[in-house]
């Protein structure tokens, strides 16, 4: 776990030295970050999205996983969270959790960590986690730089998921179906349009509630690939 560890390590790094900028940020420069950031997670989420091969599925699990995270109420859990690490660490702002599920999607749901921890998982090479370390250093600074200490949490979200992969994949000695991957970007795609309506003021769409989807989305996959 090497190439996620160092990952983990450059995210933490990168976010410090965005919170360190972000106290010179004056309030009309992070309006500007606010859109430009907003236009590009939309960008990027319909690109991953475009992909997807089986969007009954991608629709299925988007509304349970919709239905699941309301009924745990995991936007509250979130915030309470959020609001607990202010009183440890003097730095919560008001775009926690903004920054923490930016972060995590940018992050972890590019096709780039999942090829990555399989790759480790197989004992193959831990190049391309490398090489998305150093993308992900500069981009953790600058999210940092807008959303605040949130991006710099999501690295736990990052060790666990990238993580868990590798794990997964290292324990079981098989490669994760393409169609997982393909499905599970989509649905990541789709998450991320919404994240950036949410940054551009658009809407207000709890993100957080709609997490498990990516969970529903490998389980659905995974079922048709065995079974049918």
């Amino acid at each position: 776990m090497i190439g996620t560890l160092i990952n983990t390590l450059s995210i933490v790094v990168g976010s410090s030295a965005g919170l360190i900028f972000k106290k010179r940020m004056t309030d009309k420069y992070q309006t500007v970050f606010f859109q430009t950031t907003g236009l590009f997670t939309l960008l990027l989420g319909v690109k991953m999205s475009i992909g997807m091969s089986m969007p009954l599925f991608v629709i299925v699990s988007l509304v349970l996983g919709g239905f699941l995270g309301t009924k745990l109420k995991l936007d509250s859990r979130i915030e309470q969270f959020g609001d607990y690490c202010k009183t440890k660490t003097k730095l919560i702002n008001e775009h926690f959790t903004q920054g923490l599920v930016t972060g995590f999607l940018l992050f972890c749901m590019g096709s780039m960590t999942i090829v990555g921890a399989i790759e480790e998982g197989l004992g193959k090479t831990s190049d391309l986690l490398l090489t998305k370390s150093v993308m992900d250093f500069f981009s953790s600074m600058i999210l940092a730089a807008g959303l605040g200490v949130g991006v710099l949490f999501s690295s736990i979200l990052l060790l666990i998921f990238q993580g868990g992969i590798t794990i997964l994949v290292y324990l079981t000695g098989k490669d994760i179906p393409i169609e997982i991957i393909t499905e599970l970007s989509a649905v990541g795609g789709i998450t991320l349009i919404g994240l950036g309506l949410n940054l551009l003021k658009i809407s207000d769409i709890k993100i957080i509630n709609i997490l498990p989807a990516l969970i529903l989305i490998c389980v659905f996959i995974w079922f048709k690939i065995q079974f049918f």
